[in-house]
């Protein structure tokens, strides 16, 4: 399905920022405050979301969500 492929280089997003989704932390080893807990997973795409793992309910990554709200704002 296109714009569904999670290999490719997402648009807006650093390396770093990548780099810190990947590792479930949300922070570099610089920032202060220590690290953060991990992230939820997409329900879709099993990416790491912008909510914390304990939160509930089903967390779509921001990727997810703008398609989601694509969808429903064209459904009539």
């Amino acid at each position: 399905m296109p714009g569904t492929d999670r290999d490719e280089e997402q648009p807006g997003r650093t390396a770093d920022e990548a780099s810190r989704a990947a590792d479930g932390t949300g922070a570099t080893a610089g920032e202060a405050g220590g690290p953060r807990p991990p992230f939820a997973d997409c329900v879709h795409c099993g990416e790491p979301t912008e909510y914390p793992a304990d939160r509930p309910g089903a967390l779509l990554c921001p990727h997810c969500e703008w398609l989601e709200a694509q969808r429903s704002a064209c459904s009539g």
